[in-house]
């Protein structure tokens, strides 16, 4: 089926581009967005693909506007991808709650009511979208990698111990490692999994590990000052269960930083770099 892709929005940056595409999704079941820089040397060759995946109430902005990721993409000749966090749109269902519904999706398929009709964001990133982006850009799908913030980061760990031939590379920023046992995921896991927690483990990072570890070095970062360390993030748990299971991992606390796109910022170009030395090899 050909999907027709719209171009939203489009800019010159870093000798290359950056733009903002539209489509009707046949797995989410709505209009999607999702923005992609192309660095320079896509005019020549087919370039490695980086997934970004971002957090709570975020958009394919935040990571595109805020982080300056397009220099580092530029220098390493590296595609990003920023999908939306969620499925949107009148018909959609959302919630007040911010960690909930539309800007909420957690990088899973739905099998409750009202959410199981549009929020299959799992599916539409490791399935439709990457027909879409294979097809529609200068894009080496053979070789990529994944990343994300915070929700993103549980989505970037999850999705890449789910598809490890698919995402050669992963790395993360705060990311919630074990959702199944705080109250973000406790939360969004009820509403979209329904009570039976053994539904919930394969959404689970640390879960995950359990039953087979990586391949790949993740690399994760989360700064000291992080607002939603403690009660959120739990760090601990995941570098407990990784050495228990020899995952390999360089889990790097950050001192004074905190949750914001000011942390990511500071350490993007080098997430960057540890997916270029993996997808350039």
């Amino acid at each position: 089926m050909t999907i027709k892709l719209e171009t939203e929005s489009s800019w010159a940056s870093h000798g290359g581009t950056l733009s903002v595409h539209t489509h009707d999704s046949a797995v989410c079941n709505c209009s999607m967005r999702f923005a992609v820089y192309t660095p320079p040397q896509a005019s020549i060759r087919k370039v490695p693909v980086l997934w970004y995946l971002s957090g709570l109430t975020c958009s394919w902005a935040n990571v595109m506007e805020k982080s300056g990721l397009q220099a580092a993409a530029a220098k390493h000749g590296i595609m990003v991808v920023a999908p939306d966090t969620s499925p949107r749109g009148d018909t959609v269902a959302d919630d007040d709650a911010y960690d909930l519904g539309q800007g909420a999706g957690f990088y899973l398929s739905a099998t409750q009511a009202p959410w199981s009709a549009h929020f299959k964001m799992d599916k539409y990133i490791t399935e439709e979208l990457q027909s879409i982006v294979g097809s529609s850009f200068e894009a080496d799908m053979s070789s990529q990698g994944i990343t994300g913030h915070s929700m993103g980061g549980h989505g970037a760990l999850t999705l890449h111990l789910k598809n490890p031939d698919l995402y050669q590379s992963v790395s993360a920023f705060s990311p919630i490692t074990s959702p199944t046992q705080v109250p973000w995921g406790q939360k969004a896991f009820t509403h979209y999994l329904g009570d039976d927690q053994s539904n919930w483990q394969q959404y689970d990072a640390l879960e995950l590990i359990k039953l087979k570890a990586s391949a790949a070095t993740m690399l994760i970062d989360t700064g000291t000052s992080d607002q939603f360390l403690e009660e959120q993030l739990k760090p601990e748990l995941f570098k407990t269960t990784c050495e228990q299971h020899k995952q390999a991992l360089n889990y790097r606390m950050q001192p004074d930083y905190d949750h914001s796109y000011y942390f990511i910022a500071s350490f993007i170009a080098e997430h960057i770099e540890h997916h270029a030395n993996v997808l350039n090899a």
